[in-house]
């Protein structure tokens, strides 16, 4: 019995991560490719596998490419969770996510993924529920570090959620600017914007970010 019960808990074990192979073979494609040009032909290459153990897992393109971009929206998530966990004061706290919301360049494979994803979720609503998933995720936490701040007595903030919905759309226009126009703004000019914009809605001064 056991024996059994070992048995299917390394084949369970091996689908895990043959499916985790998958998933990081079609990121990889859809940044290359692009999400509306990606075949599952390709991912099978990139794998070295076939395209019957690819549905052998998922059923369709669409379910592999929903569940890749579950997988990095959740990952971006979890990331989030443990920055507002550190140490520091709100103010810190706050400019960390922010530092994590930005680019770290042009070329952010992130946020490669994400503009796709937002042209895609357009026209496919298995893609836009992913969008908003992962927008409730970062409003949320933005929210809940504005809401420390007040309860901590660094922040003024009559409506957190409010707030952190401002914040979050003002910087998805800005890195759309920053991403997809070159020289129109560097990522320190975006990175002030946002500390400007974060530091009027919490009721601080501009000099309490960090340097």
């Amino acid at each position: 019995m056991r024996s059994a019960e070992g048995a299917r808990s390394s084949r369970a074990d091996q689908a895990d991560q043959r499916r985790a192979e998958l998933l990081d073979a079609a990121r990889r494609v859809v940044l290359e490719r692009g999400l509306a040009s990606t075949r599952v032909s390709d991912i099978a290459k990139a794998t070295n596998v076939s395209g019957g153990l690819i549905h052998y897992h998922f059923a369709t393109k669409d379910d592999l490419i929903t569940a890749m971009l579950r997988a990095t929206s959740e990952s971006e998530v979890r990331r989030l969770r443990e920055i507002i966990a550190g140490p520091g004061t709100a103010i810190q706290r706050l400019d960390r996510v922010l530092r994590f919301y930005i680019p770290s360049s042009r070329s952010d494979q992130s946020w490669i993924l994400w503009l796709d994803a937002w042209a895609l979720g357009v026209r496919e609503p298995h893609v836009r529920e992913i969008l908003l998933e992962l927008e409730g995720g970062w409003i949320e936490i933005l929210s809940e570090v504005i809401s420390q701040g007040m309860e901590a007595g660094e922040f003024t903030c009559d409506d957190p959620q409010g707030a952190a919905e401002r914040l979050d759309g003002m910087l998805d226009g800005l890195v759309v600017r920053y991403t997809l126009h070159s020289g129109a703004m560097s990522r320190k000019r975006l990175l002030e914007h946002a500390r400007i914009a974060a530091a009027r809605e919490v009721g601080v001064d501009r000099a309490s970010f960090p340097a």
